[in-house]
């Protein structure tokens, strides 16, 4: 699909699709809502990025714009913010971790695991 031309296409979205909005939504809202809070800082103006890299990957998998595409950077995207949240905090025990990252720890992998499987599933044509 022509991106200049795009139009929102949800009837083609199935339920891994769905899924993936709705948790890429979740981190997304999450890291947007931590930069706001910190915007002047690195950290904050990084989750400010990915929180708009979260808006633009569901965007584009709305209009249909090469899903399978989307989902495979969507696997490196989101497991380097999960490698790095890990090594800049190096939490030593469960009480160790904020509850924004308790809510966005858990919603990054299942979203790693859904773009996992839309990628498997879908062929090289189009999606």
């Amino acid at each position: 699909m022509d991106p200049v031309g795009a139009r929102l296409d949800p009837e083609s979205l199935d339920r891994l699709h769905q899924l993936g909005i709705g948790l890429a939504a979740v981190t997304g809202v999450i890291h947007l809502m931590l930069g706001l809070g910190a915007p002047t800082t690195p950290l904050g103006a990084a989750s400010i990025l990915a929180g708009i890299g979260y808006a633009v990957a569901i965007g584009l998998v709305l209009v249909g714009y090469r899903r399978r595409l989307v989902a495979a950077i969507g696997i490196g995207y989101v497991g380097s913010q999960v490698v790095l949240w890990y090594v800049i905090n190096r939490p030593s025990s469960l009480a160790a971790v904020s509850p924004a990252a308790m809510v966005d720890k858990p919603v990054q992998l299942l979203l790693i695991a859904v773009c996992v499987a839309i990628v498997r599933r879908s062929g090289s044509a189009g999606e």
